[in-house]
């Protein structure tokens, strides 16, 4: 389906450009039909409309609209209240963009599209019901977008399979909320920017720091962002975990941060290199010998030989390679060329562009005791048994309505073989109505849905000490309860998991 862009109205309810004539292609049929998105939105206007497949859908009494109109009019599994929300410096174009390119192509979108126009509109399409691709194409700026339509059903059905088992298992008693992991330390915090050189780039490598005023309590922890991100994006969580006493560092990624976004989008870089997968660790790494060295200025001294490493979607695989969990390419041969493979999904695109590199990126730094890995791509990079080696303890952490990196394949799956395999300690929990964007935390939003739970985990492995490690009998780091959201249910699935059921 080839979707072309027509110049539209100026006004915040769309982009200067916007989609309004549809080319449908249909390769059985070797031919195709135009078609307006407003009459893929109601089956009587296409019956009445002068398009061309208007008159075919004429000559079948209307059965094609019916059917036009059911696919398209069908709610996608996106929370439109969070979708619509991720405005400016935020994924939030990605999201729709990474969206319709799973079904097809974006091509043409402008330099200058401003994502509070595209939020605008679909906040207007929250307050009258679910989102649709309708809705999306005529919120979308651009020249052309071309999407199979026999894929397009296939990948949403799909979709709705790999989710569904996240979604029932998130249904369980939530864990209950505690002032004392939930509510802001009594810390006072100070923000710097700062820079270092490093050795494996050709420029220096930023970072935020995040420390309380003062002396804290000597603990280090660093963040990473995902891709197309920035470390702007978790400030929330450093927030809370600084206001509670830990120093924190976050990392701006050279080549796969937000300012690379747009400009790949426009065509003027390439994407992220798959060099990146092993450039991105040896960023954490390099930070952490920098706070030893004293080449990063922190306000007070921090032990550099435990650490616990935190991140989202790419960063939470960066995080995860830390650990000492092996990427491999071996099962990437044959899979990511497989169309049809009932577990592919978005994060795919990501993990078969590190078939170059995978082998050659296992980067596990011992001072890394503990993780937080949220929304990981990591089903096809990471083998089966590659946590055996692993020297930290993972906090895995996903989203029952995740659609980049949907719960069943790229979690589930994954950490049931490893529980009910060699254990190790490492725990599963599931976010009820999270998403792959709605999990991180700006600074003013104080560590959002997460931040009971992360406070949590963190203060177990610093506790822990030389217990943190992974095994078979390691003791518990997280809580029985008291780490939950009042917003977002947080369940822990490891232990059902384990069971089978």
């Amino acid at each position: 389906m080839t979707s072309a862009a027509l110049a539209g109205s100026t006004a915040l309810a769309a982009p200067a450009q916007a989609i309004d004539v549809v080319q449908l292609q249909l390769p059985l049929l070797q031919t195709s039909f135009t078609v307006k998105t407003a009459e893929l939105r109601d089956p009587t206007k296409l019956i009445r409309g002068s398009s061309d497949l208007a008159e075919l859908d004429r000559a079948t009494n209307g059965s094609i609209g019916r059917e036009l109109a059911r696919v398209f009019s069908t709610p996608l599994p996106i929370d439109v209240r969070s979708f619509a929300n991720q405005a400016v410096g935020s994924p939030l174009l990605d999201q729709a963009l990474l969206l319709v390119s799973a079904l097809g192509q974006v091509d043409g979108v402008p330099d200058t599209f401003d994502s509070k126009d595209l939020a605008a509109s679909l906040n207007r399409t929250a307050a009258t019901g679910p989102l649709t691709v309708v809705d999306l194409l005529q919120a979308l700026p651009g020249r052309t977008v071309t999407v199979d339509l026999q894929k397009f059903v296939v990948a949403l059905e799909r979709l709705q399979r790999q989710q569904s088992e996240g979604l029932r298992l998130a249904a369980a008693t939530p864990a209950a909320v505690t002032a004392a992991l939930s509510a802001p330390g009594p810390l006072e915090l100070q923000r710097q920017e700062q820079s270092i050189s490093v050795r494996h780039r050709p420029g220096p490598l930023a970072a935020v720091v995040i420390a309380p005023k003062g002396r804290g309590n000597g603990r280090l922890a660093v963040i990473s962002h995902g891709l197309w991100d920035s470390p702007e994006s978790f400030e929330g969580w450093a927030k809370h975990l600084a206001s509670h006493g830990t120093t924190v560092v976050l990392p701006r990624h050279p080549g796969s941060d937000s300012s690379q976004q747009q400009a790949m989008l426009a065509g003027k870089m390439p994407p992220p290199s798959p060099d990146d997968l092993k450039l991105r660790p040896l960023d954490v790494s390099a930070l952490i010998d920098a706070a030893a060295s004293g080449a990063l200025k922190l306000p007070a001294p921090v032990r550099t030989d435990a650490v616990v490493a935190l991140g989202q979607s790419w960063g939470a695989t960066t995080v995860l390679q830390l650990a000492g969990a092996r990427p491999s390419a071996s099962r990437m041969q044959g899979r990511c060329a497989d169309p049809r493979d009932p577990e592919r999904n978005l994060s795919w695109v990501l993990q078969c562009s590190f078939k170059a590199t995978a082998d050659q990126s296992a980067l596990a730094d011992p001072r890394i005791k503990a993780v937080v890995a949220v929304s990981p791509p990591m089903a096809l990079l990471f083998d089966t048994g590659a946590a055996q080696a692993m020297n930290a303890r993972a906090l895995l952490v996903s989203g029952s309505r995740d659609w980049v990196v949907p719960s069943g394949p790229e979690a589930i799956t994954p950490m049931a073989a490893q529980i009910r395999g060699i254990g190790g300690g490492h725990r599963l929990v599931l976010a009820k109505g999270g998403d792959h964007f709605n999990l991180r935390s700006p600074l003013e939003e104080g560590g959002g849905p997460l931040r009971g739970v992360i406070l949590a985990w963190v203060n177990g492995a610093f506790q822990a000490g030389a217990a943190a490690a992974p095994g078979p009998k390691a003791p518990a780091l997280l809580p029985a309860d008291g780490w939950g959201d009042a917003q977002i249910p947080l369940v822990d699935v490891t232990d059902t998991l384990q069971k089978g059921s």
